[in-house]
Formats: C-alpha cells, sequence, structure tokens
C-alpha cells in the first residue's frame, strides 16, 4: 500500500518528504470550479467548500488506486464573507493587495485521507491574516520583486518567501497556511497505523 498526494503542489509534496514520509505524487483530474459553482450557490460557507474539494480530489485519485491512502487538500481565501481564487494576473493581484491592506483575511486549509474511493478521515484548519497597510508604491515593488511566482497562490504573497513582508498579524498554524494542515495529519497517519508512534 502507497501513500499517494493528489496534487501537484510542490510545497505540499515538501511538506510531506520533510516530514519523513515516502509518498507518491498523483495529481487529482477535479474541475475545481465545476465542483463548487453549485455549493457556492446554494451558499457553503467556505470550511465547507475547501472540505468538499479536498474530498473532491482525493476520492477521484482513490479510485483509480485501490488500497492505498490518498490525501487530497484545498485551500480557500475567504474575505469580507466571500471566496477568493488565485489572480489571474499581475494587475489582478495588485487589485487583490490593495483590498487586503490594513485588514484581515482567513485561509481555510482542508485535508481529507481517502481509501478505495472514500473519504476515512477529514479535518478543516483556518488561519486570520492581518495585513500591514500597504502603500500602492509598496505592493508595485513587492509584486516586481516577487515575480509571478505569486499567481500561484490564492493571497498573491507567498509567507515563505516576500510576502511575509506583507503582514502585521498571523493566528494559525503556519502549515495550515501553505496549505496543508500538517500535524492532525501526522497524528491521524499515527492513529491508522501509517507511520510510527
Amino acid at each position: 500500500m502507497a501513500l499517494v498526494l493528489a496534487s501537484g503542489s510542490s510545497i505540499r509534496a515538501e511538506l510531506l518528504r520533510n516530514a519523513g514520509l515516502t509518498i507518491d505524487v498523483d495529481p487529482a483530474d477535479v474541475d475545481e470550479r465545476a465542483v463548487e459553482a453549485p455549493l457556492l450557490e446554494s451558499g457553503f460557507p467556505p470550511e465547507d467548500l475547501a472540505a468538499i474539494l479536498a474530498e473532491a480530489k482525493a476520492n477521484d485519485v482513490s479510485d483509480r488506486r485501490p488500497g492505498d491512502l490518498v490525501i487530497g487538500a484545498d485551500q480557500i481565501l475567504a474575505f469580507e464573507g466571500k471566496r477568493r481564487t488565485k489572480p489571474e494576473d499581475m494587475e489582478a493581484a495588485r487589485r487583490q493587495l490593495l483590498a487586503f491592506s490594513g485588514k484581515t483575511h482567513e485561509l481555510l486549509s482542508a485535508v481529507v485521507i481517502s481509501k478505495n474511493g472514500a473519504a476515512v478521515w477529514r479535518h478543516v484548519s483556518t488561519a486570520r491574516l492581518t495585513m500591514r497597510i500597504l502603500s500602492p508604491a509598496f505592493i508595485g515593488h513587492y509584486l516586481a520583486a516577487a515575480g509571478d511566482g505569486v499567481l500561484s497562490s490564492v493571497g498573491a504573497y507567498q509567507l515563505e518567501g516576500r510576502g511575509i513582508q506583507l503582514f502585521e498579524k498571523i493566528e494559525g498554524d503556519y502549515f495550515t497556511i501553505l496549505g496543508l494542515p500538517l500535524l492532525p495529519l501526522l497524528a491521524q497517519l499515527r492513529a491508522l497505523g501509517e507511520i510510527e508512534t
């Protein structure tokens, strides 16, 4: 039996490998926007959206890998009651950072373990991040220095790099911010007997 990450995220894979786990990477083939569209119309809260998307990814890969334990993950950014998605371009990133300036948003990171096409465990963690007041000039300099990599982040920042300079206050787990609630996941893998206690 293999431990499989149903994600192409290099950060998630690195977190798991740095924790000493041997994993296969097998990204899910899930149309996230199609899955979430009816949920958004029905008013599902962000934490439910994250959990449902993580489960869809885990189950997609688990269906084609019977017997393996599959880890699916998803992250939702909630700001002023609405879900935000990754910015499409640097101008969208600039507008998003201007909107976040001096305000608090939440990152909701879900992780699901599936086996034989069904979820066997789910968890959602929340982090609250407050940006300092940012001038348009600083945002421009930040985006120029950080480069297109910010477009791969739902918040248009990478906390593990220059993005840390944007913040005044952070409440929550670092791994949740990176998109994988690692401590609860490791605890569950120990409970399942998949890693040493």
